[in-house]
């Protein structure tokens, strides 16, 4: 299936590793000239060429920028060109007992999950307009739903995520702007997979053992009874940045292995 993205440029925030760069990845092989963004320089240069090594004929560039920290968005945002099709993707997540998480861990966690995303969005959305074509991505959680009692600071943020995505699309009404969100559920990217060998390690089990126990104890409505690989989310997002998905607009779309119990 084409999906009519050759040409376009899309700025993928928080890609030099996980979800992030599966998705880059992706649109790169689409024809997209692709934007990435890390924290560091080092890190947006080795995925900038890694990313390269794996498709010569691609456009790729990318931008150092901590979403903590307001001066490097600021600069980011300045020497940002336009693009079409922004993908939120940038965020933490840490899990922490309720009582545990101070202010500035609240603070924090808003500050990159989702100020990050209305920073970028902010930017970008007026010129999306002005154009008559655009797509802006929210990458949120099937957390946003299913708000997990272990990190209940990541899941409000989530949420939160999910209330900008629906806010920015009444803003798109009779336009070829859409803005959604993606809903993904427990993804094996680089940072999961980090999570999942040290509970292995110190439980002396194997990564296996232990994604079967996450399962079956934490997340048992899961269908799959899997952690999604992060090919899987980034297949959805390319499909959702292309003009073929011209119909779905304000939506929250699950690619959660059946993870949320609700129709609605």
């Amino acid at each position: 299936m084409d999906l009519q993205l050759k040409n376009k440029t899309a700025f993928i925030s928080g890609s030099t590793a996980g979800i992030g760069y599966s998705i880059a990845e992706t649109l790169l092989e689409e024809g997209v000239n692709v934007i990435i963004n890390g924290r560091t320089n080092e890190s947006v240069d080795e995925a900038v060429k890694a990313l390269r090594d794996l498709n010569p004929q691609g456009s790729v560039s990318g931008f150092a920028a901590d979403f903590s920290k307001s001066e490097d968005v600021a600069r980011l945002i300045a020497d940002l060109p336009y693009v079409d099709i922004l993908v939120n993707n940038a965020g933490i997540f840490e899990p922490k007992a309720f009582a545990e998480i101070s202010d500035e861990d609240w603070f924090r966690f808003f500050e990159v999950n989702v100020m990050s995303g209305i920073r970028l969005s902010r930017h970008l959305f007026p010129k999306m307009l002005d154009k008559n074509w655009g797509r802006i991505i929210f990458i949120s959680s099937e957390s946003a739903v299913f708000i997990p009692d272990e990190m209940i600071h990541y899941g409000m943020t989530k949420t939160a995520q999910l209330a900008v995505s629906r806010g920015l699309s009444e803003l798109c009404k009779g336009t070829n702007v859409t803005v959604n969100s993606i809903l993904p559920g427990p993804t094996k990217s680089k940072g999961v997979g980090a999570f999942i060998e040290d509970l292995a390690k110190s439980g002396n089990l194997t990564t296996a053992e232990v994604e079967t126990d996450f399962f079956k104890n934490m997340r048992p409505t899961s269908l799959i009874q899997r952690f999604l690989d992060v090919q899987e989310i980034a297949n959805a997002v390319a499909y959702y940045s292309s003009p073929l998905a011209s119909g779905t607009n304000g939506a929250s779309i699950r690619v959660d292995g059946g993870l949320i119990r609700s129709i609605l």
